[in-house]
């Protein structure tokens, strides 16, 4: 990993920076998963600027901006959830040219320690079947506890295991 990695709580001055990233990362990521429409209409869910002021705002979701120097790389988010000692990653992305280095591994930790910090037990998250992010996440102690497919809107669905790893 490059020593000049950092991390920052985003804000909402972030939001554009945010987006931006996942314009860059989702069609990679998950363009041979889902068809372009739905890539589009989930990008356009998850990523507008309302949806992120939405997510920082109202959804309390705290919002992690990973820089490499000055330049943004990567972002996660996260919140607890209705369950006492249980958080939820809601996002986990870094830059396609800059994964298998370490990041990730370091994003979570992150994670882990905040979460922890705020009296977490367990840290859950969802990953679409067909991601082959969900092998990063066993490497780093989550497992598959249940399948859910999630209806989005628009008839899609979100395919998707749910896994678990206690913090």
């Amino acid at each position: 990993m490059e020593p000049s990695l950092s991390f920052r709580f985003a804000d909402l001055d972030d939001i554009n920076t945010i987006g931006f990233l996942a314009q860059q990362i989702w069609p990679v990521t998950y363009g041979h998963i889902v068809p372009p429409q739905q890539l589009d209409y989930m990008l356009k869910l998850i990523y507008s600027p309302a949806s992120l002021r939405r997510q920082m705002t109202e959804d309390k979701q705290r919002f992690l901006m990973v820089e490499e120097g000055e330049e943004p790389v990567g972002f996660a988010s996260w919140a607890p959830t209705e369950e006492p000692g249980v958080y939820k990653l809601h996002k986990l992305y870094v830059q396609t040219g800059r994964q298998g280095q370490g990041r990730g591994r370091a994003i979570l930790h992150f994670i882990f320690d905040d979460v922890r910090a705020r009296g977490a037990k367990t840290l859950r998250l969802n990953v679409n079947r067909y991601n082959k992010a969900r092998r990063f996440y066993e490497k780093m102690g989550f497992s598959v506890v249940r399948e859910e497919d999630v209806p989005i809107g628009n008839d899609y669905f979100m395919n998707d295991f749910v896994m678990e790893v206690p913090v």
